[in-house]
């Protein structure tokens, strides 16, 4: 059993657009005739100045900044009227009823931002789950072997492992880096500007960070499968790729080359710093205090601003500012994870507006967003940029009164102890999960009975919880139902992600966890995400800038799948070149 636990914190155009898709899973696609590459190459041209006429914007910059509600937003503008959040809310159109999709994981909602798709569609539940068909990694032989495999597109995929390194494996040598595993805490914040400059150097193609050998194996072509090849839908960097625009994207684990779809082309310039690798001498991540996650987003930071002036990522090659770029910031969510950090105390206070550490953490975010409105500006792009602004997730509880931690483990194993007392010679029941603040279960027994037997456990079954006011250790309340009010199985569970039935990648058993409950099994965090919560799914979304309406609010209830074909009508692209939006059919964002 492998328990996944969290301590980190036209039709001419849809061909286009569909071009640079391929095949499938571990398929490579066949280098093209000298014939076909130019006609490709005229096709892309007649393509882009087509949408060059049409195109509202130049330039899409997206943001997202995990865990942001909101209410989050709403109250910062409200009490910084003249912030830089607030000048972008006025400058664009703010849509105050926007959720991301459910599971609310960060995997899934940065996928479902830029393929239009949600999970069922895309094939991508979470950052780590298992997959029924595919091989475990490493399989030579896959004639014979058993098919299921734990699938992580977390930091365990990277070269670098013991320790994992900012880089990745990649192998720089700057002293900033060597530093890190002895640098103190302080030290390393102290040492930010040095550190930001040295990751900068990255490759731009962090798929070769990913270790082959850490990679689900394809049974049809004994070949490892990377993250871009495990997604099924193309994204909005291919479609814009076919189109002869440039591409670039930064975000937090090499994993997320998933984002170049299919094809795995379509990011030009991807820049993933590992957040979970060592930052300092007692082994604490970038995640672990508030400050260390300041530092390491502002080296994305800096990568976003040499775009905006026309550089590549480390600033040393001039290519142009691209057409859709971004970024991802975890600075909100490990603010509201964490329970204290530098001195502050993490999550909402009792009226439910930010503690003193999620204030720090918004006032950062308003920072950088006014140093790359800034950077727009002085690049004479304020005409030509649109800035998109949302969350791939939120965070749950916000009322700390009512969080209880709850041991998953211990459930999970009396669920597999109650499964082999009924069947001695039977394989453990449960053979992954993940349970954030919510339950994902995958089966080794997919059959009507095994489905009905693990509802029905969990459904009986109670268990201790942790409050936020006891120590580790102590559990001075109870969750009945395992923590749970409802539990999918089988193809009610594929039904409630749009799922097709028996779908491989899907969690056999979905649970929805009753509020305030996070599987934990220590106390090093007060709020987690991947559940339904209100608090999980409710993201800020604002779109802004010289081409869409000011002063605007909107409060349609929308996805955050809006965002992709969103970016493609800016461009003056068709955003029925995504194949989730034909599928799943995501409307543009309205009133723009």
């Amino acid at each position: 059993m492998f328990i996944r636990k969290r301590y980190r914190f036209g039709a001419a155009a849809v061909a286009a657009g569909l071009a640079l898709t391929s095949a499938g899973v571990g398929q490579a696609s066949a280098a093209p005739s000298a014939t076909a590459a130019a006609s490709a190459t005229a096709a892309a041209a007649t393509a882009s100045a087509t949408a060059a006429a049409s195109a509202r914007s130049k330039h899409v910059l997206l943001l997202s900044v995990d865990g942001l509600h909101q209410s989050d937003l709403a109250w910062y503008v409200k009490k910084y009227p003249h912030s830089a959040l607030a000048t972008l809310v006025s400058r664009g159109t703010e849509y105050t009823h926007a959720q991301t999709t459910f599971p609310s994981d960060s995997f899934p909602g940065m996928v479902a931002q830029l393929t239009g798709g949600g999970p069922g569609t895309t094939g991508v539940f979470y950052d780590d789950t298992y997959n029924h068909q595919l091989l475990a990694p490493g399989t030579i032989d896959c004639t014979t072997a058993v098919p299921g495999t734990e699938v992580s597109w977390t930091e365990a995929a990277d070269r670098s492992q013991n320790p994992i390194t900012l880089d990745a494996g990649q192998g720089l040598t700057a002293s900033a880096l060597k530093a890190l595993p002895t640098n103190s805490l302080a030290d390393t914040v102290a040492n930010a500007k040095a550190i930001t400059a040295a990751i900068l150097q990255m490759t731009p193609t962090p798929q070769s960070l990913l270790d082959p050998a850490a990679l689900p194996v394809d049974p049809a072509t004994c070949l490892p499968v990377y993250p871009s090849q495990y997604l099924r839908v193309n994204t909005v960097f291919e479609v814009a790729r076919s189109h002869g625009l440039r591409t670039a994207w930064s975000d937090k684990h090499a994993a997320y080359e998933i984002l170049n779809g299919p094809s795995g082309k379509g990011i030009q310039d991807l820049f993933t710093p590992e957040i979970n690798s060592v930052a300092d001498s007692v082994g604490d991540d970038w995640t672990t205090d508030n400050a260390l996650t300041q530092v390491y987003d502002s080296t994305k930071v800096a990568a976003v601003v040499n775009e905006i002036n026309g550089f590549d990522h480390s600033g040393t090659h001039r290519v142009g500012t691209p057409a859709i770029f971004g970024m991802n910031f975890q600075t909100v969510s490990t603010a509201e994870k964490l329970p204290l950090s530098d001195g502050l105390a993490g999550g909402y206070q009792k009226d439910g507006t930010p503690g003193p550490l999620l204030r720090r953490a918004l006032g950062y975010i308003n920072a950088q967003v006014g140093t790359m409105s800034a950077a727009i500006s002085r690049a004479g792009l304020a005409s030509s940029t649109t800035i998109i602004l949302s969350a791939k997730h939120g965070q749950a509880p916000t009322d700390g009164s009512t969080l209880r931690r709850v041991d998953d483990g211990k459930i999970i194993a009396g669920l597999d102890a109650a499964w082999a007392s009924t069947h001695p010679k039977a394989a453990a029941l449960v053979i992954f999960s993940v349970d954030d603040d919510g339950m994902l279960l995958w089966l080794s027994d997919r059959s009507g009975a095994a489905l009905d037997f693990a509802k029905s456990y969990l459904l009986h079954h109670s268990a201790p919880a942790n409050k936020i006011t006891d120590p580790k250790g102590v559990y001075s309340a109870t969750v009945r139902t395992s923590g749970l009010t409802r539990v999918y199985t089988g193809a009610a569970a594929d039904t409630l992600v749009r799922a097709r039935n028996g779908d491989p990648h899907a969690p056999d058993l979905i649970g929805i966890a009753q509020p305030g409950v996070v599987y934990t099994g220590g106390v090093k965090k007060i709020a987690e995400h991947g559940g339904d919560a209100p608090a999980d799914l409710d993201v800020a979304l604002v779109v802004s800038g010289a081409a869409v309406t000011h002063h605007a609010v909107n409060g349609t209830h929308v996805q955050t799948t809006s965002i992709a074909p969103t970016i493609l009508a800016l461009l003056g692209l068709n955003p029925k070149t995504l194949q989730a939006v034909r599928t799943e059919h995501t409307p543009v964002l309205p009133g723009l």
